[in-house]
């Protein structure tokens, strides 16, 4: 399928401040010299900000990355979720037209969107609310018919459901997503045959929905204040303030005791000027050995000796918390010290 740019486009475009931290973080995520290799997410993350992957907006991530526009524009083109025309302010429906939904009624989806929408694929309703189109299969086939809308699937649908769900959306409402017709999860229509205990029986919506439903943005454009921000070795906000955790890590916080921070016996210098190979430790990359450096860290034998008390002192200084005792740094650090 031929996938061109759509004929009128935006004079510019750039990231919000707190998308543009976002972005900035993700590069880092890679070597120097591969940053190119950040054009996917940051591609998407565009496109969440605007909703449609503009021609502006591919330049801009090109030139963020160092890439001629060209290479942008062909990873663009080439992926079917990047949309290269405008979408509806509140959301885009991706109807799945494949073989499971086809049998289980999704041309009677495609007609509401027809009637409710518009016509026709990547057109958008007279409001400019809504865009929709027929998609591949998303692998939902268990509950079949299905959308997706936003970032998230409606499944179990029936043509009146879907022009409800719209109707909603239409009025300002976010309908909670997952099964729509009562079904936890993909168990039998029946009911669950296995796992009785637990899932369906203990909570009220399967995990995806509720992490769908506690995030609150299953069809919001994204401005990168929600929660959790995905880089979690930044600290916090522009504005000093910290992100709100997400449920899992608010629960984990509260299981883990506070444990008060002392800073370790730290130097100014290698001894003799020959710094231990720090990135001998499991998940130590150039990038974080020179953070160490910077923290007067230069030996195995000192990481070895840190307390509790040390090693929350430097977690908290290298923005990653919880990776110096999930590595295992110390041990490592005690292992290579007294191989000299």
């Amino acid at each position: 399928m031929l996938r061109r740019l759509h004929h009128e486009q935006p004079e510019s475009f750039a990231f919000t401040p707190a998308n543009l931290e976002w972005a900035k973080a993700q590069i880092t995520k890679y070597p120097e010299g591969r940053q190119a290799s950040a054009i996917i997410p940051l591609l998407w993350r565009a496109q969440e900000q605007e909703g449609w992957l503009t021609r502006p907006a591919i330049e801009y991530v090109a030139d963020m990355l160092g890439m001629a526009h060209i290479r942008a524009l062909e990873v663009a083109t080439f992926y079917f979720m990047f949309q290269l025309h405008p979408v509806g302010s509140v959301a885009h429906v991706q109807i799945c037209g494949t073989t499971t939904c086809m049998i289980c009624g999704s041309g009677e989806l495609i007609e509401v969107c027809r009637e409710k929408i518009a016509p026709q694929p990547h057109m958008l309703s007279a409001d400019g609310k809504f865009s929709w189109e027929e998609v591949e299969c998303l692998g939902s086939c268990s509950n079949a018919p299905m959308a997706q809308i936003g970032k998230d699937y409606y499944e179990d649908l029936t043509a009146e459901r879907l022009a409800e769900i719209l109707d909603e959306l239409a009025a300002g409402k976010v309908p909670v997503p997952g099964p729509q017709n009562g079904r936890f999860g993909a168990e039998p229509l029946g009911g669950p045959k296995v796992l009785t205990e637990g899932g369906a029986g203990s909570q009220k919506v399967n995990a995806s929905v509720e992490l769908a439903t506690t995030l609150g943005d299953t069809v919001k454009r994204i401005d990168g204040t929600e929660v959790p921000i995905l880089t979690p070795w930044l600290k916090g906000r522009e504005d000093g303030a910290a992100r709100p955790a997400a449920p899992a890590q608010r629960d984990a916080a509260k299981a883990a005791p506070e444990v008060a921070e002392r800073k370790p016996v730290t130097l100014s210098a290698p001894r003799d000027g020959k710094p231990d190979d720090l990135k001998k430790l499991k998940g130590v990359g150039p990038k974080l050995e020179a953070l160490l450096h910077e923290l007067g860290v230069f030996h195995f034998d000192q990481i070895a000796a840190w307390t509790p008390e040390e090693v929350a002192w430097v977690d908290e200084r290298l923005s990653f918390k919880g990776r110096i005792e999930r590595e295992g740094w110390i041990a490592q650090a005690k292992e290579l010290a007294a191989k000299g």
